[in-house]
């Protein structure tokens, strides 16, 4: 769920094709950070439910300024 949000808004928005539309109008919202973190053996070890746990990290992009949003666990 997480990651197809980030996919989307790291997109920008989708217009029909043949709908003439600025390309400022296009802009994405997000952008994707690196790749996902799953935890450390150290940290499974800790906390065994931490297995299956996996974190993904994407900019916002607000008035061409980032600012950190971390995209949860899945």
């Amino acid at each position: 769920c997480v990651k197809q949000f980030i996919q989307k808004k790291a997109k920008g928005d989708s217009f029909p094709r043949k709908l003439p539309v600025m390309h400022h109008q296009m802009q994405p919202t997000l952008r994707k950070v690196g790749s996902a973190i799953k935890p450390s053996e150290e940290e499974i070890r800790r906390n065994p439910r931490a297995r299956s746990a996996i974190m993904r990290v994407a900019e916002r992009l607000v008035d061409g300024r980032c600012q950190i949003e971390q995209g949860g666990w899945q």
